[in-house]
């Protein structure tokens, strides 16, 4: 019973550190789309915020300022997006795209010219990295049955970045639902004609959410590259910028069912690495590459017609041009 117990926790653990680049990209899309503006490029700013951080981590062997430095690229790849999307009028789908794409060959071509290590940066030491943290008590309960592990393994044992993406859920939904400036962000993305009379600039609007999704985007690149990794690899993102995507048309751009559409794609994650090399009686050994496959599964399936009608901010994607 213990032993299975242990297994549960170690399992929900990994759950948590897996779904956080995906709660974090998810809370930024929600930012985003709920202001009008479609964003296909967390993938990319997730990539290129990854790679910027390990770099400065590399170089400089500070954590803090490798955040930063995660943060500042995804802010510049958002602005990008903000200034083809929202002062270009340009279609926001090709924005985002473009924006991937220059992410996945700007890291490859940098990384190669920088590291010499095929795209790689060098693995990162502890002191660069933002490594797990003991919670107050942990030394006295963690030989405890039962709840030593849950407080030891699940509540504790993981990084401040991992509680931050938990933090950011409750914070999102206050935000957008609780304060003028969400009031405001939410009107935007389904009448803008309406905020625009009032006397509110519709572009200064969505600059500001998107500029908040870049935030949210460079910790979780930052994340995957110096918390959940130690240094980037070519295309580490493998995707996830999609998955959270996913999750967030999965949650109809809601705070809440997004963050559990993400501990459901972590949960997949988790229990596909505890699958591999595991030999199931009149089936065998389950391959590995259907294993790797499940979350991406998951998100067509969902996507297919699971979860009903999912209606969009009205105005998404559709650039706003000011009546003269």
């Amino acid at each position: 019973m213990t032993d299975a117990f242990v297994i549960v926790v170690l399992t929900l653990s990994a759950t948590l550190r897996v779904a956080t680049p995906l709660i974090l990209c998810a809370m930024a899309g929600l930012f985003s789309e709920r202001s009008g503006i479609i964003d296909i490029s967390l993938e990319g700013k997730m990539l290129a915020s990854a790679f910027a951080a390990a770099t400065v981590a590399a170089l400089s062997q500070s954590a803090w300022l490798a955040l930063a430095a995660g943060i500042a690229i995804a802010g510049a790849f958002s602005l990008l997006h903000g200034y083809a999307s929202i002062t270009q009028k340009g279609n926001q789908v090709v924005s985002g795209i473009a924006l991937n794409i220059l992410a996945s060959g700007l890291t490859a071509v940098l990384g190669n010219a920088w590291f010499h290590r095929g795209g790689q940066t060098p693995n990162l030491p502890a002191v660069a990295r933002f490594m797990a943290i003991d919670l107050p008590g942990t030394a006295t309960v963690r030989d405890i049955p039962l709840l030593g592990p849950l407080y030891d393994q699940l509540i504790g044992g993981h990084n401040l970045i991992v509680y931050a993406a938990l933090l950011a859920v409750p914070l999102t939904h206050w935000v957008v639902s609780r304060t003028r400036f969400g009031l405001r962000l939410r009107a935007v993305g389904e009448n803008p004609q309406a905020i625009d009379t009032a006397g509110i600039s519709v572009d200064w609007l969505r600059y500001r959410a998107v500029l908040i999704g870049g935030l949210l985007t460079g910790i979780a690149g930052t994340y995957l590259a110096i918390a959940q990794n130690a240094g980037f690899t070519h295309e580490m993102t493998a995707g996830q910028g999609y998955i959270a995507l996913a999750a967030l048309i999965f949650g109809k751009w809601r705070p809440y069912p997004a963050l559990g559409a993400c501990l459901l794609f972590g949960l997949l994650d988790a229990i596909a690495v505890r699958l591999q090399g595991v030999h199931i009686p009149s089936i065998g050994e389950v391959p590995v590459q259907l294993i790797q496959a499940l979350p991406y599964l998951m998100t067509v399936i969902l996507l297919g017609g699971l979860i009903g009608k999912a209606v969009a901010p009205k105005a998404i994607g559709i650039p706003y041009v000011k009546e003269r």
